[in-house]
């Protein structure tokens, strides 16, 4: 694939230039596209060079190389949508080559769109609050679900919070995983209405933070992991263990240099992939409780 503009300056301040982005997904696409291939996305890019004025793109535009791939899928309300995915890295690249900045996903597989593979619980603090807190929230919720019986591994946004992630055994459907994930925010809100608040309100948010379960609805996306980030610096929303996660100090202290170093070690996220855990009614009623 011909790549335009290599010594294109990609976040300002920054020496990372397109190449370098290309050079990012040669070297996280093994760990990478196990969470974004086959799955529809959404796309983050760049118009300016300056990180001011990003779109979101869901559907395919005029000139799109055909490394991004295309086609359409029935949701469950009967509706037909218009999708992207990705196969390969040459997808990746191809992404980079048109100043994708960010990769979005879909918690399920296209050719299974109704039943999701993951869960995803999206911390997101009031500016008031501190990463230590943000952590604490996190190891919550780590530990609620644990009760429940549902194993759960952290990412860190590149920005300034933290996903819980929860593997899925794909059975059940959307409605039945957004009720549950809305009745878990609502829980935790009522529970400990001095942390967490389900209402996505910024006034209402004020010193606590909002659980965002709408990740979790058939055509709603969260960021990819390894996915870099449309932020200054050039960060990453990089998979952490729970352990590492206690000595962080930062939800975006990986850019793509230190991420690509990272790809190369052991893999945060071990045994995410065959964790096998299905969302029953049980678990359901607990929350609702």
């Amino acid at each position: 694939m011909k790549l335009t503009n290599p010594d294109k300056l990609m976040y300002p301040g920054t020496s990372i230039t397109k190449a370098h982005l290309v050079s990012y997904y040669a070297a996280v696409a093994d760990r990478m596209l196990r969470h974004l291939r086959h799955r529809p996305l959404s796309l983050v890019r760049d118009t300016d060079g300056d990180l001011s004025k990003t779109f979101f793109q869901k559907h395919r535009l005029p000139g799109m190389s055909e490394a991004i791939r295309s086609g359409q899928l029935q949701k469950m309300s009967g509706k037909d949508s218009k999708i992207l995915w990705i196969e390969d890295l040459a997808g990746l690249v191809a992404g980079v080559q048109m100043n994708a900045l960010e990769f979005h996903v879909w918690g399920s597989d296209r050719h299974a769109p109704d039943l999701p593979e993951r869960m995803v619980f999206d911390i997101d603090p009031d500016e008031e609050l501190s990463f230590a807190e943000v952590k604490q929230a996190a190891f919550d919720i780590r530990d609620i679900l644990g009760a429940i019986g549902l194993k759960s591994w952290p990412l860190v946004s590149g920005g300034k919070g933290v996903h819980v992630v929860v593997p899925l055994v794909p059975e059940a459907d959307w409605d039945e995983v957004k009720s549950f994930c809305q009745d878990f925010a609502e829980l935790l809100a009522k529970t400990d209405p001095s942390s967490f608040v389900a209402n996505m309100s910024k006034a209402r948010r004020k010193g606590r933070m909002f659980l965002d379960y709408l990740r979790n609805g058939q055509g709603s996306t969260a960021i990819c992991p390894w996915s870099t980030r449309a932020r200054s610096g050039g960060t990453v929303a990089v998979p952490v263990s729970w352990e590492e996660l206690q000595d962080l100090d930062r939800a975006n202290g990986f850019d793509v240099f230190a991420a690509a170093d990272r790809a190369q070690g052991q893999d945060a996220w071990e045994g995410y992939f065959d964790a096998g855990q299905v969302l029953t009614e049980a678990m359901q009623r607990v929350v609702k409780r």
